[in-house]
């Protein structure tokens, strides 16, 4: 990965990285969290029992997870009411290209790259435990799909640093939110001195300049309204309903618990391989 892209190639991942994809021209991007064996779960807007079509953050829509997948069976599978699912890697990318997420990234790497959702002065947690919550997030949902204060990059976030913003503000943790948010702010807050700069250009600069700011101000590893919060304990904290409606805990369980086993099993062949 360097300054200016994060792209890399299927065979640099691992399990546990955060990835994500361009979507409509470079318009958005699509976040997941790799978890081994070519399988990503992934956050997508749920809405009337079924994944929406309509074009957002997620970049999914029904027909594309819930098409047959030749190669992998349970591509597309998510428990009822939830919007947590797991796909294979082709599915995931469809025609796009595969970038890895930085993290822990200094504060004049994170401005350079001005485009936001692409990397965070947060530092990560070990890989196995961003497939852990990732997994456990797969069974138990993660609330209500939310463009700017829950999204898809919110999602790999948490799986990654275990972090949830604790004010109501109206801004989640999504860089990509922050970039959509800030560029208008930064022109609505810098109108009232235009009137101090030397044309266009020192307007420019001065519009530049506090969107940058705003965006670095509302970074993950910035922020102050943050707590780091486990996977079990988002339902009890948040409110967020455990097991969906419908399925019982053991029939969840059940379903998970083999999902679980092979991403386990992918995750020690492939330490395996990268061992020898």
């Amino acid at each position: 990965m360097g300054l200016l892209s994060n792209r890399v190639e299927r065979a640099q991942i691992k399990p546990g990285d955060h990835i994500y994809t361009w979507r409509a021209v470079y318009t958005y991007s699509h976040h997941g969290i790799y978890v081994g064996g070519n399988k990503v779960v992934h956050f997508t807007r749920e809405q009337n029992g079924s994944l929406s079509s309509m074009p957002s953050l997620d970049g999914s829509s029904s027909s594309s997870l819930q098409s047959a997948c030749l190669n992998f069976p349970d591509c597309g599978f998510r428990q009822t009411n939830s919007g947590v699912v797991i796909s294979c890697l082709d599915c995931f990318l469809g025609n796009g290209s595969l970038y890895c997420f930085e993290y822990g990234v200094t504060p004049s790497v994170f401005l350079a790259k001005v485009r936001g959702g692409t990397c965070t002065t947060a530092t990560s947690d070990p890989p196995e435990t961003s497939v852990h919550r990732a997994m456990y997030l797969l069974q138990n949902g993660f609330g209500n799909y939310d463009v700017f204060q829950n999204n898809c990059e919110d999602f790999a976030l948490y799986c990654k640093t275990g972090l949830l913003v604790v004010e109501k503000s109206g801004m989640g943790r999504s860089g990509q939110a922050s970039s959509v948010i800030g560029a208008p702010l930064a022109a609505a807050l810098s109108s009232p001195l235009k009137m101090m700069m030397a044309g266009p250009v020192g307007f420019a600069t001065v519009t530049a300049g506090m969107y940058c700011v705003s965006r670095y101000a509302t970074d993950l590893g910035v922020r102050t309204d943050v707590i780091k919060v486990a996977a079990e304990d988002l339902a009890v904290n948040l409110g967020w309903v455990s097991s969906p409606q419908g399925i019982t805990t053991n029939e969840a369980a059940g379903d998970i618990q083999t999902l679980t086993s092979g991403t386990e099993n992918s995750l020690l062949e492939e330490e395996e391989q990268q061992s020898r």
